[in-house]
C-alpha cells in the first residue's frame, strides 16, 4: 500500500516538472518520448544485474509485456496529452482516473471476482471528491476528440494495472517494469525516429517558479527528473503494489494522484486551489480510505490436535488348513 502511495505523489510532482521542462520548448509528445527512452536506459541495464536470471521472456509473456509497454505506459502518456490539449486538465483527469472502476467492473463481470459493497462506496467518494477538484461546472465546453483521447487513458491505465498484476503474479516487478519500458521506447522511437530532435533544446535553462524564484535549472536536469523520480521508481513501485494487493486497490490508492498533483502545482506553479476544491481532496482521501477498509482477510483458523489413541489388536491365529487337490481328469 506504502508503495502505490508514494508513486502517486512522485506522479504528481512529475506532473509539475514536465510542465516546467515544456514551458522551454521542448514539446509534450517528444517528452514522452525522453521518457520512455531515458526510462529504459536507466532501469535495463539496472534488472540485468540485479535480477539477471529472471530477466529472461518466455513465449506466452512477450505478447502480454508489448501490450503493458505499449498500451499501459506508451498510449496512456499519449491520449493524456491529446485529452489535456482540448479539455480543461482537471477535467481530463477526472475521465481518466475512472480507470479504477473499470477495473471493479471487469473483476466483477469478466473475471466474476467478488468485490465487497464498501469499495463500490468508497469507489463513489473518490468520483464526487474528484469532481469536486477538478470542478466540472456548466460552461465547460466539451471536446468530442478530448472526451475520446480521456476515456482511451482511462482505458489504457486500467490495462495497465490488469496486466501489469497478471505479469507479476509469475515474475518479479523490476523485470516487468524494464521490459515494459523497453517496449514502450522502441514504440516511441520507431514513431519519432531520434535524428529528427533537435538535442539543443536540453542545454537550454528555465527560471523556476514559487519558492524557488529567482533560481533556473537546465531543461536536461528536468528532463532526468521526469526520468528517474517521474518514471522509473513510481513505475516499479506501482508494480510492486499491485503483486501485493492486486490491480483494482492499487487503481484506487493512485486516485490519490489528482490531489496531490493539484497541491504541487499549488505550491510550485501558483495554480490556487479554492475551498471546493480542497473539501474535494478530503473526500477522495476519505473513500481511497474507505475502500481500502473493505478489505476482507481471511480467518487463520488452527486446527486443534487430534489426539489418537493406540489402538490393540489381538494376535490372529490361523488353523492348519488341509490342502484340497483336484482329481486329475482324463
Amino acid at each position: 500500500m506504502v508503495a502505490v502511495v508514494v508513486a502517486a505523489v512522485l506522479f504528481a510532482v512529475n506532473g509539475t516538472v514536465a510542465k516546467l521542462a515544456m514551458t522551454s520548448g521542448l514539446g509534450p509528445t517528444r517528452l514522452v518520448e525522453l521518457r520512455t527512452l531515458g526510462s529504459a536506459l536507466v532501469l535495463v541495464p539496472v534488472a540485468v544485474l540485479v535480477v539477471r536470471r529472471r530477466m529472461a521472456l518466455r513465449r506466452r509473456e512477450v505478447l502480454v509485456m508489448a501490450a503493458l509497454g505499449i498500451v499501459g505506459m506508451a498510449a496512456v502518456q499519449w491520449f493524456y496529452l491529446v485529452a489535456i490539449s482540448r479539455l480543461p486538465v482537471g477535467l481530463a483527469l477526472l475521465i481518466e482516473y475512472t480507470a479504477p472502476l473499470l477495473i471493479a467492473l471487469w473483476a466483477r463481470f469478466v473475471l466474476h471476482e467478488l468485490v465487497r459493497p464498501r469499495a463500490w462506496w468508497g469507489l463513489a467518494a473518490s468520483l464526487v471528491g474528484l469532481t469536486m477538484v477538478a470542478q466540472v461546472r456548466r460552461g465547460v465546453e466539451l471536446d468530442a476528440v478530448g472526451l475520446a483521447a480521456a476515456a482511451g487513458a482511462a482505458v489504457a491505465l486500467a490495462t495497465y494495472y490488469l496486466l501489469g498484476e497478471r505479469l507479476v503474479a509469475t515474475r518479479d516487478p523490476l523485470s516487468t517494469q524494464a521490459w515494459s519500458l523497453a517496449f514502450a521506447a522502441l514504440f516511441w522511437v520507431v514513431l519519432q525516429p531520434l535524428w529528427t530532435f533537435d538535442a539543443t533544446v536540453l542545454a537550454t535553462t528555465t527560471d523556476l517558479p514559487g519558492p524557488l524564484t529567482g533560481t533556473t535549472t537546465p531543461t536536461w536536469a528536468l528532463v532526468a527528473w521526469v526520468v528517474v523520480l517521474g518514471t522509473v521508481v513510481p513505475y516499479t513501485l506501482v508494480l510492486v503494489g499491485v503483486q501485493v494487493i492486486g490491480a483494482a486497490r492499487a487503481g484506487l490508492l493512485g486516485m490519490i494522484e489528482p490531489v496531490a498533483a493539484a497541491g504541487a502545482a499549488w505550491l510550485v506553479l501558483g495554480e490556487s486551489m479554492t475551498g471546493l476544491q480542497v473539501a474535494g481532496g478530503v473526500v477522495v482521501v476519505a473513500g481511497v480510505a474507505l475502500a481500502e477498509t473493505a478489505r476482507v482477510r481471511p480467518a487463520v483458523v488452527v486446527p486443534e490436535p487430534v489426539v489418537t489413541e493406540p489402538v490393540v489388536t489381538e494376535p490372529v491365529v490361523t488353523e492348519p488348513v488341509e490342502r484340497i487337490t483336484s482329481p486329475t481328469l482324463p
